[in-house]
């Protein structure tokens, strides 16, 4: 993966949405990572929207997104898969 070019895509829309950028690239790409492996693969892109929709609420605060991540970290850790 060319992380240059991913990050200037990051930058790129995040100033084009009007989006100040306070998640780094990483975080987003591991928790992503977890949410696909961890639930089922589409939880990834619901998982990233719905971080990003309850960090826009708090207002982008740097403690929030990290007590974000972590409460999301942990209910991936806890998912038990209901049975078919």
């Amino acid at each position: 993966m060319d992380e240059s070019a991913l990050a200037a895509w990051a930058a790129g829309l995040a100033a084009d949405l009007g989006v100040e950028q306070v998640l780094d690239v990483d975080a987003v790409l591991d928790l992503a990572s977890d949410a696909a492996h961890g639930v089922v693969r589409p939880a990834a892109p619901l998982t990233t929207y719905l971080v990003g929709v309850a960090i826009g609420r708090a207002g982008g605060d740097p403690a929030r997104v990290a007590e974000v991540l972590e409460h999301v970290r942990v209910a991936i850790e806890a998912w038990d898969a209901p049975d078919p």
